[in-house]
């Protein structure tokens, strides 16, 4: 079976996406895998004064640089609504729509990024990212004002949903480019 894409250390979305046609086990595996490690993720939250951060917004950050649009969606998506749904209930239908749209977005402006050359990769990484983190904070205080009537109590809680979004995005570029998971994936022979 002859894949199409050639190895490269940046932005793997383009290759998952053939990943997903040519080995689609693989393919629900990672997606699996990731949406597992959401769901886990959720389970418990750094406290800070006032609040807690979650570690999710990492999960959902990486998974959409290194897979395609509709992994994305079901790692972010499917996965915090389940871990909402486990855990906290109440904004669950809030962290479909919100972590499943910011996947989405963060996937498709990264999806042929693998094509640039590495400098190039990481700068459309770091702008899908911003655009993400601005989409799940905007959507999580408009949600949160929403399922707890309040605008308020989300106005009280914007502070750490700003936290939360910049460690995904700090996180999420640090295990990619630094740690260089698509290095570690193309040892594996993911790809």
């Amino acid at each position: 079976m002859a894949q199409t894409t050639t190895k490269s250390a940046g932005t793997s979305a383009v290759k998952i996406k053939d990943l997903r046609k040519m080995n689609p086990t693989r393919w629900i595996t990672f997606t699996a895998l990731f949406m597992a490690l959401n769901i886990a993720v959720s389970s418990f939250g750094i406290p800070v004064p006032g609040g807690h951060l979650y570690l999710s917004d990492l999960v959902i950050c990486t998974a959409a640089l290194l897979l395609d649009p509709v992994a994305a969606f079901i790692v972010g998506g499917l996965g915090s609504f389940l871990g909402d749904l486990i855990f906290y209930p109440a904004p669950m239908f809030v962290s479909l729509a919100v972590h499943g749209l910011q996947a989405v977005i963060i996937a498709l402006i990264t999806l042929r990024a693998a094509e640039l050359g590495k400098k190039k990769q990481f700068v459309v990484s770091l702008i899908a990212l911003l655009i993400g983190a601005v989409i799940m904070v905007v959507g999580y205080t408009l949600g949160k004002t929403f399922v707890y009537s309040t605008f308020e109590y989300a106005m009280i809680k914007l502070p750490y949903e700003i936290a939360q979004a910049l460690l995904g995005v700090i996180g999420s570029l640090i295990l990619v480019f630094k740690v260089n998971l698509n290095g570690i994936f193309n040892k594996l022979n993911v790809y």
